[in-house]
């Protein structure tokens, strides 16, 4: 499970060293591609291939269903991380999130998500609100 807050900074290569918490789970190879709200998720590349077999068992005559495979698929990328855990994130998502040099790595669940600094900072300021107010109604999504 990936957890945590981290803010490593892109070098001029556009890579990024991959919290050591994160690694392991990702030294295998990983999948980065788009997210909502303009952030990046790296799922680990059997993560990402089940949540696309399960994709795939969607109809494709349901728009939403092409439209949903085809922004997970389209940009992404797979990467093996180096010795140091340093991934290449392709210039094309670079630019979907608008990352430069300072970035924030998060931990959310199955997944890592990679923000620009200040997307996540307004994000997170912006989401306070509705996280504080969230009761049951939330987590009885979870016990579908």
């Amino acid at each position: 499970m990936f957890l945590g807050t981290y803010t490593p900074r892109l070098d001029e290569k556009g890579r990024l060293i991959l919290p050591a918490k994160f690694r392991d789970a990702l030294e295998e190879g990983l999948v980065v591609t788009r997210a909502q709200e303009r952030a990046l998720a790296v799922y680990p590349q059997q993560t990402f291939e089940a949540l696309m077999a399960e994709a795939m068992k969607a109809p494709s005559t349901v728009k939403p269903v092409r439209d949903y495979q085809r922004m997970m698929t389209a940009a992404a990328s797979l990467e093996v991380p180096d010795r140091q855990g340093r991934v290449t994130i392709p210039p094309a998502l670079r630019d979907y999130a608008g990352l430069d040099r300072d970035v924030v790595v998060i931990g959310a669940m199955n997944r890592a998500e990679i923000w620009d600094a200040q997307t996540w900072q307004d994000y997170s300021e912006a989401s306070e609100k509705a996280f504080a107010e969230m009761d049951n109604e939330i987590t009885s999504l979870f016990q579908g």
